[in-house]
């Protein structure tokens, strides 16, 4: 019996039960990103698209970040964890209207900085970084475009193109894992009572 019972645990234990998570998207487009040696800032972004919502403004994207642990803005470096990221919604075209996401940026994957310089001279940089909600259990990674043209960036530039993609574990699937578990922990019990 006790056999029995250690091969259904072992069986239980080899099942997959990963919680599947949804991925939502956000791109914006336009405001200001400034800033220098003691970290970035973006303001006045708008929001485009929200998953498979297309508008001109469906809400706003603002974020700061730390200061460069490594390297510099003109050339590209590493910044340090915190900061703040917000995404807000405006109500329009069944956005949801206030906060959609607030977070801080994560120390597990550093915000990277870096340049690229193109064929014509000109030069482009890309914001890169991994986002923790509040509670620690939603995660986001984004991604900002900005170019400088023929100059470096010099404190202030105008944004072309932002991407966000957060991760949300479903509720549903979640309950239906700790619905299962316990269902299977009775199974168990009944069976060692009756033995």
């Amino acid at each position: 019996m006790v056999k029995k019972i250690l091969l259904l645990a072992v069986l239980a234990l080899a099942l997959p039960m990963a919680a599947f998570a949804s991925s939502v998207g956000f791109t914006n487009a336009g405001g200001t990103l400034s800033g220098g040696s003691s970290g970035f800032t973006l303001t006045g972004s708008t929001l485009i698209k929200v998953g498979g919502i297309v508008g001109s403004n469906l809400g706003s994207l603002s974020f700061t970040t730390g200061a460069f642990t490594s390297g510099n803005a003109q050339q590209g470096g590493i910044l340090a964890p915190g900061g703040t990221f917000t995404i807000t919604g405006n109500g329009t075209n069944g956005v949801p209207n206030g906060v959609i996401f607030s977070g801080t940026f994560s120390s597990s994957n550093p915000v990277q900085w870096n340049l690229v310089t193109l064929a014509d001279g000109t030069h482009s940089y890309t914001l890169t970084g991994a986002i923790n909600s509040a509670s620690g259990q939603v995660g986001a990674t984004v991604q900002l475009t900005v170019s400088t043209g023929k100059g470096y960036f010099n404190g202030k530039v105008g944004v072309e193109s932002g991407d966000t993609s957060l991760s949300v574990p479903e509720p549903g699937t979640l309950s239906l894992l700790g619905t299962g578990l316990i269902g299977l922990a009775g199974v168990i019990r009944r069976k060692l009572s009756l033995s």
